[in-house]
């Protein structure tokens, strides 16, 4: 099995047509870390999530997995992502126990059922793992989903606003998960606007503007304050900011 270090986004822009998602975005998401993007709607963090997937393709720079290139290597890189995005992925018909079986054999798991065992405990549904999905609640569906998108141990997380329409016992829940992962040695990539949430869980933010990077900022505090004080700022001509 392949692995990496770290994921470089190096200079990378994409453009769907005339409109510019993304340009000349550089960052580098880390093993042990939990890296914010940040920014409003429209600003690139889901194209950027996309290409962090391997899902799509920048138009120019490039992405580096380690040593290791998407063009070249991108089945095996797939391997080692997991991603959570808008749509759970689940079959609400099935049980989440079934439904984390399937998807660990979907991934070539040596015991799919064992590795669904342990994805109910570390959900806390262990109790609840043979009732369908569409039984549970939003929290309990989102903490399934999120063990669907770990249940081959990936090396790179990718999250897309996985606080939205949580309780806050199910928010509480989930930067606890963050937080193993983290200790476990994922790179973890949140995009979010659930600011109060993630305060004081980010390693990194980096923020997006009109798919520019306004300033990448190192163990950000006050995190509502600095998005404030971050978007305030004009984008510099290179679309780069250093780490603050």
């Amino acid at each position: 099995m392949i692995d990496f270090d770290q994921v470089s986004v190096e200079d990378v822009s994409r453009h769907f047509g005339r409109r510019r998602a993304l340009s000349h975005v550089s960052f580098v998401a880390r093993r042990g870390a939990i890296l914010g993007l940040l920014g409003p709607n429209g600003a690139g963090k889901s194209t950027m999530l996309g290409l962090l997937a391997t899902l799509v393709r920048p138009t120019d720079g490039r992405l580096r997995f380690g040593d290791l290139d998407p063009a070249v290597d991108q089945s095996a890189i797939r391997a080692r992502i997991g991603v959570l995005g808008h749509d759970l992925f689940l079959y609400p018909e099935l049980t989440a126990r079934e439904n984390l079986s399937f998807f660990a054999g979907l991934y070539g798991v040596s015991d799919a059922r064992a590795a669904a065992a342990l994805a109910l405990e570390r959900a806390g549904l262990a109790d609840r793992g043979d009732e369908p999905v569409s039984s549970l609640s939003r929290g309990m569906r989102q903490r399934v989903a999120l063990e669907r998108a770990l249940i081959q141990q990936p090396r790179l997380v990718l999250l897309d606003e996985p606080f939205t329409g949580l309780d806050d016992r199910s928010a509480a829940a989930l930067t606890a998960r963050l937080s193993a992962l983290r200790r476990d040695g994922a790179a973890i990539v949140v995009a979010t606007h659930d600011l109060d949430i993630a305060d004081g869980v980010l390693d990194e933010a980096v923020f997006l503007r009109d798919g520019r990077l306004v300033e990448r900022v190192a163990q950000p505090s006050a995190l509502r304050a600095t998005y404030r004080s971050v978007m305030a700022r004009p984008v510099p001509p290179s679309g780069e900011r250093g780490a603050s």
